[in-house]
């Protein structure tokens, strides 16, 4: 493989991994204004969580010479959220897709990328688990890739 298709895999998943944090700190701003309490706190932690490891995936892009484009000013959400439980299920929802976007990481050809992949896709895993409720047997992958 060349070293610029390498460097371009990584580029295009660490980008990818940054549009999941980033739609994850707009949706945990929905997510909080719906929660009280404890759920209000984590909800709060985890938003700034996914700023700080946005902020750490825009340093990479830079430190490789990528541009990086600005996060959209609004999303459009998966559901509409009215109620603490919607919350929660959209709290879910961001989660899982953070984890499938650090899944692309995993699979690069560069170790600390990789490593970082992991790191990020456990936390997104625990934190989808903790307001879910229970876990899944293989997050981050739709029930779908497990079909054969």
């Amino acid at each position: 493989m060349r070293a610029g298709t390498a460097g371009g895999a990584a580029a295009s998943a660490i980008s990818a991994a940054l549009a999941a944090e980033q739609a994850a700190i707009y949706g945990y701003g929905v997510v909080g204004s719906h929660l009280t309490g404890a759920r209000a706190a984590a909800a709060r932690a985890y938003w700034t969580a996914h700023q700080a490891a946005a902020d750490k995936l825009t340093a990479l892009l830079q430190g490789r010479g990528t541009a990086v484009p600005p996060a959209p000013a609004a999303y459009q959400l998966p559901r509409a959220v009215r109620t603490a439980a919607q919350a929660a299920s959209l709290a879910v929802t961001l989660e899982d897709q953070v984890l499938s976007a650090y899944l692309g990481l995993i699979a690069v050809d560069d170790e600390p990328l990789r490593a970082l992949g992991a790191r990020q896709a456990r936390t997104a895993a625990l934190r989808a688990a903790a307001w879910r409720g229970s876990t899944v047997a293989f997050p981050g992958l739709p029930d779908t890739a497990l079909i054969s």
